[in-house]
């Protein structure tokens, strides 16, 4: 089902390292056209982004780019350029993560584009976002952290902060960009007209601090690190146990006395220090001490089973093996089969959404760069002496 909602549509995607490429592999996901346009010779930063490797090829890589097409064009070749215009003219979307000015600069801007496909769906991502003082300027996911002001609440009190592991900046804009593609197609059907979308690295990381933002806008007081707690609620966080750690969530005054019947702790429930929500956000220096003292001589997977029971929220600390080998994330089945290449059972994590209980089953590996050139160049009725003359100029790949 998923696999065939933007079937019979064309992306030239222009994108490279991580935001833009996750934003194209969705379309891909969804049954998109996806024509990957890369440099000769090196192709996608992301290509040479190893160790790790499967099968020689950088596992990044890898896990954004399936569901494409890859063509080998020098955009600094005028004739590069040429054909770049004539693919953006039979195409529905194109998206680029070039610096703000630069796609002008190649007259590969919207307007540029839009002159030769007035319905053309044109989404630019870039890092700091398309206006600003800051605009021209290069931005990777963990900088972002730091400028947004994740990186200020992350870790523990006291201590250096930390980076998110995840690159869930690059990851988020690649999301919101797709998001916005999806409605803009929505418009188009509706006006017929091409639409100009933009997401930046910074916007995202902006939005993933809404709460925090809310809070100070609230208190004029900075957040501050909690290490894996929540500064709204309490206990929201992580205890040590006999072999390990569990997280206890316990978000409302119901949920923290199912919390101490499973920790055989019912006196916390009425104890003066805890009764409420806002007195254990108060107290949670002794709240915490308080449980972890259950807890470190308990079993992680003991206490899990316990609060579970009473239908506490709680999770042991899995790291991913641990999550891969879990029953219930193959139960649902995001990780599938992706043969390559010499790696027959290749896995990839899938589209993260399902429609009518399905996710999107149509999946191609990434492709070798270069791999479609031909095919790519012959749709646009390129002759193979016109062909073999651009390789041999090194504009084509």
């Amino acid at each position: 089902m998923l696999e065939n909602v933007l079937a019979g549509l064309r992306v030239i995607d222009l994108t490279q390292n991580v935001a833009g490429p996750y934003c194209t592999q969705v379309l891909g996901d969804m049954g998109a056209d996806v024509i990957k346009v890369e440099r000769p010779g090196r192709g996608d930063d992301t290509r040479d982004w190893r160790p790790p490797e499967i099968g020689n090829q950088s596992s990044t890589f890898l896990a954004l780019n399936r569901n494409k097409r890859s063509i080998s064009l020098d955009l600094d070749a005028p004739e590069g350029l040429d054909i770049l215009r004539r693919l953006a003219a039979t195409a529905d979307i194109v998206v680029h993560s070039m610096k703000p000015g630069s796609a002008e600069k190649r007259g590969l801007g919207h307007e540029d584009l839009k002159a030769l496909n007035p319905a053309l769906i044109y989404c630019a991502i870039s890092a700091f976002g398309q206006v600003g003082p800051l605009r021209a300027l290069p931005g990777y996911d963990p900088l972002m952290q730091a400028f947004t002001g994740i990186m200020s609440t992350t870790g523990n009190d006291g201590e250096d902060p930390v980076r998110v592991g995840v690159s869930l900046i690059d990851m988020g804009t690649g999301m919101w960009s797709a998001m916005g593609i999806l409605a803009a197609v929505i418009l188009r059907s509706r006006s017929g007209e091409g639409v100009s979308v933009e997401a930046s690295l910074l916007d995202t990381g902006v939005s993933w601090m809404t709460v925090f933002i809310a809070s100070y806008l609230a208190t004029q007081t900075l957040p501050k690190k909690l290490g894996s707690a929540m500064a709204m609620t309490a206990p929201y966080e992580l205890f040590r146990a006999a072999d390990g750690h569990v997280f206890i969530a316990a978000g409302n005054d119901r949920l923290f006395g199912c919390v101490c019947k499973g920790l055989d702790a019912l006196e916390l429930a009425s104890d003066a220090r805890f009764r409420t929500n806002p007195l254990r956000v108060a107290n949670r220096a002794d709240l915490h001490r308080e449980l972890e003292a259950r807890t470190l001589v308990r079993p992680a997977a003991d206490i899990v089973a316990s609060l579970r029971r009473l239908g506490a929220p709680c999770s042991e600390l899995n790291n991913v093996a641990q999550m891969l080998s879990n029953e219930q994330v193959a139960a649902s089945r995001i990780v599938e089969d992706l043969p390559l290449d010499g790696v027959p059972h290749h896995k990839v994590v899938g589209l993260p959404i399902k429609a009518g209980g399905r996710r999107s089953s149509a999946m191609k590996p990434p492709p070798s760069l270069g791999a479609d050139t031909l095919a790519v160049l012959a749709d646009l009725s390129l002759s193979e002496e016109e062909i073999a003359r651009l390789r041999k100029a090194n504009v084509v790949g």
